[in-house]
């Protein structure tokens, strides 16, 4: 149908009250309209659905629309009813409708009411859905979230693959329209591919966004305190913190309430009830944060979410992307901050482990990007643009400098003469490793792979050994990302030499490397010291070296050892939190009510004295309270230790190992509770051993059980030790 831009303009004034259409638009729906197969990547918050709810609203017939999300579909049929005067302008067909129901939608459609015909592909693939749609006149046929045709793509749905063979049975001469907002050049080519569109138009707008910042942390032990602390400096704007497991969800959706901040958790374990309570309370602003996995979101479209936070990291660049893409949607401000450590990477291995081979080597593959990502230390914006297939260019490019990496550069070293060998490297191994079997080569490590090449026996095997694997792996990312290399899209992953890479080993010019991240010793984030229980870093040693001073003469004066009275994490917490009350002592690691009242007048008043004297600003966000998320576990065991039933029992009966339930007894009596467990420990050690434990913890400068069992050469296990080690704490110190 020939249409004018006048016509378009008009039509989007009348339907959605837009003055004029964002980015490509107009040329993606003009190039529907002509009847043209149309490709388009789009990035969140560009306006993706309008390319095909416009044209579908002109159009004669029924567009029908695929779609993974039953959340997204409802409220996108909702936004179209809105703009019409006829209901049945939109409608969803799934699984949760009744007889009645699909009968009004067939007839809406038949009677040419409906424009838009949102369904998942599963009820696409029913026999009578197929039979009935053939007998209709379809306007074209939209496949939104196009990424899970592509096992490649980061949310791969199977049934997604079969939609080329049903579009086929519908009618043959349908326009298909495919959308997607995240993919690699090699998942655009698997979608085209996959849905037999090879001539489509394809319409790619830039994956930057200019106004997002994005900083990468260390995941710290004391990880919700640095989430805490960022939203109190962030307080009353709307943000998304996002965690992978429900679990996780639950519990920092409740430490961020008891610490003054209005939070809901979301994930598809609540009942839809939930769900859309907290939807709404977030977007009408009754809660300012969202701790959500990555069920929430999808449907979501708040212009002006301030900040994303990432406490895990997640499988894909194509997951971080899309997550962090929900902040600063308005063009406003979007901070987008991910605590990144590499136990979170072998986690999600781990999980891995039980998928199909091809799964899982996919499955590492985008993973080894996020690391990537998370390591290096260039430009986070150049990486991510590089990584879906589009240069940042420094000249004309906004936002070039809203980055951790680009706002602390790190020290830069000249390595053209390493470049030059990396390079050399891979044209004379013929171009056919990966990226870790071609730092294997160069460090000179062996493996299957490299041996059945021979690659073993040649001269240049091990010609890198005088630097260590992590270097040359951050060099090659930044090799890559500046264009020398690049990565087959068929054999994904194995690393081949670009033209400029060719011109490089002929004419080798400066190269000037930046340093990465280490990331190791999660500890110490350079401005936020966290103690780390066991002696990490201490916030102020001058003050930990008084409270240890304080310790010692109570405990001489009380005839216990120090241990006794607090251990060194709870010292270390209180050199970083200054608690100036018992109430905030309480709140200290490893302290409770019980031993804050017993123990801790002399603590807070020298801790007082120290800050007045020494003008400390005292972190009062820091302060954390814990939410007591154990208490039900916490108040289950006292009351079954008193009614003194068998400590086994007691710890299957809440699904945990003996070495689990006895770390939380540890927790209960070194927080001040008493817990009687004679009954049990009279069982298992008779008189002469327990005495000759009990003096050893008299005497002894330390609690560790390691010492312990090298001093007692082994007459005792880490077990009996740890169980008479709280009978001890119980009765002597509360």
């Amino acid at each position: 149908m020939s249409i004018t831009k006048t016509d378009l303009q008009d039509a989007l004034k009348k339907y959605f009250g837009f003055g004029k259409f964002k980015g490509l638009q107009e040329d993606v729906i003009d190039s529907l309209l002509s009847g043209n197969h149309t490709f388009v990547i789009m990035p969140t918050g560009g306006g993706k659905s309008l390319c095909y709810q416009l044209p579908a609203l002109m159009s004669e017939g029924t567009a029908i629309v695929v779609s993974p999300l039953i959340a997204l579909m409802k409220n996108q049929v909702d936004a179209i009813r809105g703009v019409s005067k006829e209901d049945g302008v939109a409608h969803v067909l799934n699984s949760s409708l009744n007889k009645t129901e699909v009968k009004r939608v067939k007839q809406d459609i038949v009677d040419g009411t409906t424009k838009l015909l949102y369904v998942a592909p599963e009820s696409l693939t029913k026999e009578e859905n197929v039979e009935f749609l053939k007998t209709v006149k379809i306007s074209f046929l939209a496949i939104d979230e196009a990424h899970c045709i592509s096992e490649w793509g980061h949310d791969f749905r199977p049934e997604y693959r079969n939609l080329r063979n049903i579009i086929g049975r519908i009618g043959d001469n349908i326009p298909i329209i495919g959308l997607t907002a995240t993919a690699t050049p090699k998942v655009q080519e698997d979608i085209i591919k996959n849905l037999g569109i090879t001539g489509a138009k394809t319409f790619k707008a830039s994956f930057n966004r200019p106004n997002l910042y994005y900083e990468v942390r260390p995941k710290t032990k004391n990880v919700d305190v640095d989430i805490i602390r960022f939203i109190k400096q962030n307080e009353g704007k709307s943000g998304i913190v996002y965690c992978l497991s429900r679990k996780r969800v639950e519990e920092l959706a409740q430490v961020l309430q008891v610490n003054g901040i209005k939070a809901v958790p979301y994930h598809a374990g609540l009942d839809a009830k939930s769900r859309s309570l907290y939807q709404d309370q977030f977007l009408m602003e009754d809660v300012d944060v969202v701790v959500a996995t990555i069920a929430f979101g999808m449907g979501i479209d708040k212009p002006d979410v301030r900040f994303v936070i990432h406490h895990d990291i997640p499988k894909s660049i194509e997951s971080y992307y899309q997550e962090t893409g929900r902040a600063g949607r308005d063009g406003g401000e979007g901070h987008c901050l991910a605590f990144y450590s590499y136990k979170d990477i072998e986690k999600l291995e781990k999980f891995m482990s039980g998928k199909p081979v091809a799964e899982q080597e996919i499955g590492h593959a985008l993973l080894q990007e996020v690391v990537a990502f998370a390591e290096t230390s260039i430009s986070r914006r150049k990486f991510i643009l590089h990584y879906f297939g589009e240069e940042f260019d420094n000249e004309t490019g906004e936002g070039g400098d809203m980055d951790d990496n680009v706002h602390h550069p790190k020290k830069k070293t000249e390595a053209k003469d390493d470049v030059k060998l990396l390079l050399e490297v891979i044209e004379k191994t013929n171009q056919k490793y990966k990226s870790k079997d071609l730092v294997n080569v160069l460090v000179g490590k062996e493996n299957a792979l490299i041996n059945s090449h021979k690659t073993n026996e040649q001269p240049f095997f091990g010609q890198g050994k005088a630097k260590d694997k992590k270097y040359w792996m951050a060099l090659l990312r930044q090799v890559l990302v500046a264009g020398y290399l690049k990565k087959d899209i068929e054999t994904y992953g194995v690393i081949k030499l670009s033209e400029a890479g060719k011109d490089f080993i002929k004419n080798p010019e400066s190269f000037m490397m930046t340093e990465d991240h280490v990331f190791d010793s999660a500890e110490d984030d350079g401005n936020i010291i966290t103690a780390a229980k066991g002696g990490g870093a201490v916030a102020d040693e001058t003050l930990m070296g008084m409270l240890k001073d304080l310790r010692k003469k109570n405990a001489k004066k009380l005839g216990v050892p120090p241990f006794v009275i607090f251990q060194d994490p709870s010292l270390e917490d209180m050199a970083l939190k200054y608690p100036t009350t018992i109430a905030e002592l309480s709140n200290v690691h490893g302290v409770g009510d019980g031993k804050a009242k017993k123990y801790g007048k002399d603590f807070v008043a020298m801790i007082a004295k120290y800050v007045e004297e020494n003008d400390i600003v005292r972190p009062d966000d820091l302060v954390v309270k814990s939410t007591g998320v154990n208490s039900s576990n916490k108040l289950y065991i006292i009351q079954n230790v008193d009614r003194k039933l068998p400590l086994d029992d007691i710890a299957s009966s809440k699904g945990m190992s003996m070495e689990e339930f006895i770390k939380e007894m540890e927790a209960i009596v070194y927080s001040g509770t008493k817990l009687n467990i004679d009954y049990w420990i009279d069982d298992v050690l008779d008189e002469d051993q327990q005495e000759e434990i009990h003096e050893y913890f008299m005497e002894s400068e330390s609690d560790d059980i390691k010492s312990a069992i090298e001093e007692f050469d082994g007459d005792y296990d880490d077990e009996e030790l740890r169980l008479y080690r709280i009978k001890f704490i119980s009765e002597v110190a509360n």
